[in-house]
């Protein structure tokens, strides 16, 4: 990829919108999924690593540059970013691939295993939101003390993530402040130490890819139904990834991922957090590789 990760993209046409791309390398395909305020930039340490072995590819979703920005009356629904995975593979001849999702890519990566399985040959998931396996968004009290008293560790998770990062986020948002906005959120899900050492790059591009945090915000989207059932229902094998310095939330909720998916592995990256591909690509190249290799298609 280049040093921008923009001048040699191509494109995918997918359900009325334009997706860019990049990939490296032949074979089975390996599909990187970036989270929210990202793109595929995000995947720059590990494309050429994976790309040696494997047909490695990373898109940028709707909306994510350089993809056209968001209507500010659009909708930006999880259905649809599953739903133009799926299509893209198929678009571009990788279905089935092997997926690597980070955050909100993450959480999307498992909603496609879960409602388009023939194009998903295996799972790499790097702290998937998935909130809705615990209680619905915005929580409601007698959920909150219904989880306090079956898993305290989670239910506290939760409600310092809502009062600590979503909550002031949205009023920020709502004051027409995007810039602290953003901050408390990137703060909330990196972590304190994290945050504190973010590059300018890095900062950059969640700045320029701002506008979907800002609807998400403003609108109340909410996150996508999912249930222990369509966790437990995922047959391919799953490698779960999170850092050791990641929020309490995302921890609380790749356990209780850990607890339902049937065949699963777990790996943790010392002295990261939620974002650990670029924290230490290496360990994480390694985590993907040796996943990789044991789950290659027959």
């Amino acid at each position: 990829m280049s040093p921008t990760g923009f001048e040699n993209v191509r494109n995918a046409k997918v359900d009325g919108a334009t997706l860019a791309y990049c990939e490296q390398g032949e074979g089975e395909p390996v599909l990187f999924v970036h989270g929210g305020v990202s793109d595929l930039r995000i995947w720059t340490n590990q494309m050429p690593v994976v790309g040696r072995s494997y047909r490695a590819i990373a898109y940028s979703r709707r909306f994510a540059r350089p993809n056209e920005d968001i209507d500010p009356e659009a909708p930006d629904s999880w259905d649809h970013h599953v739903d133009d995975l799926a299509v893209f593979l198929r678009e571009i001849g990788a279905a089935p691939a092997h997926l690597v999702g980070n955050s909100q890519g993450a959480f999307i990566s498992l909603l496609a295993a879960i409602r388009h399985p023939e194009v998903v040959r295996s799972l790499v998931l790097e702290e998937p939101p998935v909130i809705p396996l615990l209680v619905s968004f915005p929580p409601r009290a007698l959920e909150l003390l219904r989880l306090l008293a079956t898993r305290p560790r989670s239910a506290i998770a939760i409600i310092q993530f809502v009062l600590g990062t979503v909550t002031p986020a949205t009023r920020a948002f709502e004051r027409g402040e995007d810039e602290k906005g953003l901050e408390i959120f990137l703060r909330g899900v990196l972590g304190a130490e994290t945050f504190g050492q973010l590059s300018e790059e890095n900062a950059q591009r969640s700045r320029e890819n701002i506008s979907t945090l800002r609807a998400g915000m403003l609108r109340d989207i909410g996150f996508p139904d999912i249930d222990d059932e369509d966790v437990r229902g995922v047959r391919v094998p799953v490698l779960l990834v999170t850092g050791d310095r990641s929020p309490p939330v995302l921890l609380r909720l790749t356990d209780r991922l850990e607890e339902l998916l049937p065949n699963v592995d777990r790996v943790e990256i010392p002295k990261a957090s939620h974002i650990m591909h670029e924290e230490d690509p290496a360990a994480v190249n390694d985590a993907i590789l040796d996943f990789l290799v044991r789950h290659r298609a027959p």
